[in-house]
């Protein structure tokens, strides 16, 4: 007998090497890896699907204003969320979503770079989150730079990895005409 929760089985592991990186200009690097049993079209629908991102979603928020349907290059959006007990906004400008990856920048109170690569390999697709966090101004800026590296190096980034896969494998696959 076939155990499916063993072939359903996902890995996810941080880099240990960027995992609390710092870059030049004050930003926390954070990297988590896994491999998904679906091709990158299904996970590029679940990271751009405005409803599926509040699934998986390292920093639980919710969309309020989004110029289309679904994540896209050249869209803005407007979410918000709880941070270290703070609601707060930021405004999210994405450079890319194909394929190949999701590319986003969110400002508010502190700065987030998030980067989602998708490559595909034997049975699926490899997906590397990497989030940078750069720590606002003030003390409440600061304050919530280090609660949201705080999360990410806690496992928060890791377990969105895994929610995102997971959710990919069992979304059809749609292949276009």
């Amino acid at each position: 007998m076939i155990n499916l929760r063993e072939q359903a089985k996902i890995t996810c592991q941080a880099d240990a090497s960027t995992a609390c990186g710092w870059d030049r200009v004050g930003m926390a690097h954070f990297t988590a890896r896994t491999t998904a049993n679906a091709a990158p079209e299904q996970l590029l629908r679940v990271l751009t699907d405005p409803d599926e991102i509040r699934s998986w979603s390292p920093i639980p928020f919710d969309v309020e204003d989004l110029d289309g349907l679904r994540l896209e290059a050249g869209s803005v959006a407007r979410v918000s969320g709880c941070l270290a007990g703070k609601r707060v906004g930021f405004d999210v400008e994405v450079h890319a979503a194909d394929t190949t990856g999701l590319e986003l920048t969110a400002e508010g109170p502190i700065s987030i770079d998030v980067l989602y690569e998708l490559e595909p390999v034997d049975g699926g697709s490899e997906v590397t989150a990497s989030v940078g966090v750069r720590n606002g101004s003030g003390l409440t800026g600061r304050l919530l730079g280090k609660a949201t590296g705080a999360l990410l190096k806690g496992g928060a980034l890791n377990a969105a990895a895994g929610r995102i896969a997971r959710a990919a494998e069992s979304a059809p696959c749609v292949v276009a005409a």
